[in-house]
């Protein structure tokens, strides 16, 4: 089983550059796992007091469970991968099943950040973007997926956002084995990723 880490900071544009990967490849070769997906039960908290996590900082996932689930697909067994909302700030009662695949990709902002899971992984990735072009999308998104105003969002990337970057997910850079500049308009980078997985394939 291969298995890609791709980051890169809010906003860079990995999911992107996952799609991309995906569509030049052989349908049902690749399972993606998103880090999205195992951040911490919060349900025990008041809304209030959710909605002030800090969900940039490694604390807020459930590392163990993330490489548990791989270690999983490494032996040949499917998982079933939690299912979170950003609205309620609690994981939900739904889960996606994930058969084992020849190719593992695993997405999301800090996946090159624990060591425990980087030892896992084949070929890690990290997705540069300006910081600019990564605010203007995360306003984008927050409105529109996650039900926040431009000021709680400006608000949320100064407090946390931004400081959690420079701390826990540019450093993660140092660690990637191909950095791909402007996420999913690099067409060279996403070329080369696919050609790779395509010769282990």
């Amino acid at each position: 089983m291969l298995v890609i880490g791709i980051a890169g900071g809010t906003g860079s544009g990995k999911t992107t550059v996952v799609n991309k990967i995906i569509e030049n490849l052989p349908e049902g070769e690749v399972a993606v796992i998103s880090q999205d997906s195992y951040y911490r039960d919060n349900s025990r908290l008041p809304l209030e007091e959710r909605q002030k996590i800090n969900f940039d900082h490694p604390n807020s996932i459930e590392w163990e469970l993330l490489v548990d689930h791989l270690i999983q697909l490494h032996a040949g067994q499917a998982i079933d991968e939690p299912s979170y909302s950003y609205l309620t700030c609690t994981r939900q009662s739904e889960t996606r099943r994930i058969e084992p695949k020849e190719v593992v990709i695993i997405e999301g902002i800090l996946v090159l950040f624990p060591a425990i899971l980087r030892e896992q992984m084949n070929i890690k990735v990290f997705v540069d973007c300006d910081s600019d072009i990564r605010l203007s999308r995360v306003i984008q998104r927050d409105i529109i997926e996650r039900g926040r105003s431009v000021a709680q969002t400006l608000e949320r990337y100064e407090k946390t956002v931004r400081p959690s970057h420079i701390q826990f997910i540019e450093p993660t850079k140092q660690f990637a084995d191909i950095i791909v500049p402007e996420g999913g308009n690099n067409k060279v980078a996403i070329e080369i990723l696919t050609n790779y997985i395509r010769q282990k394939l």
